[in-house]
């Protein structure tokens, strides 16, 4: 057994350590590149006769049937607007909307916005969120 065993070891160290030959080289021919030849567009010939354009008449021309009322939305109820609460700009003051906020952010509002009226409706809708 521990014959067979180091025979077995020594025959493969032999295959593996011994010289190879080295693989002969065969050449391939590259295949030839076939190209695929589009087929020539056709073109309409050019038409013997000549057009002329027909004049458009625009006279049937209506409002009503390029701008269809919405009758379903005609039938229903109008939304009444109480759940959002109106603004009072009439209670905010001047003197009230820089008491609330300094000079310089009621002159910088009134530069950004272009008028005290909407530095004081700024002033409202602060005054509306901190309540």
């Amino acid at each position: 057994m521990k014959q067979t065993l180091a025979l077995i070891f020594t025959l493969i160290l032999f295959t593996g350590c011994g010289p190879r030959r080295p693989l002969p080289i065969v050449k391939v021919k590259p295949h030839p590149i076939i190209k695929k030849v589009k087929p020539a567009v056709h073109l309409p010939s050019v038409p013997k006769k000549e057009l002329t354009l027909k004049e458009t008449k625009d006279t049937n021309y209506s409002d009503t049937y390029m701008y269809p009322e919405d009758t379903k939305a005609a039938k229903k109820d109008p939304i009444v607007e109480t759940a959002a609460p109106q603004m009072a700009t009439g209670t905010m003051t001047k003197e009230a909307c820089i008491s609330m906020i300094s000079q310089e952010k009621f002159d910088k509002y009134t530069a950004m916005f272009g008028s005290e009226d909407a530095s004081i409706k700024r002033c409202a809708m602060l005054q509306a969120m901190n309540q």
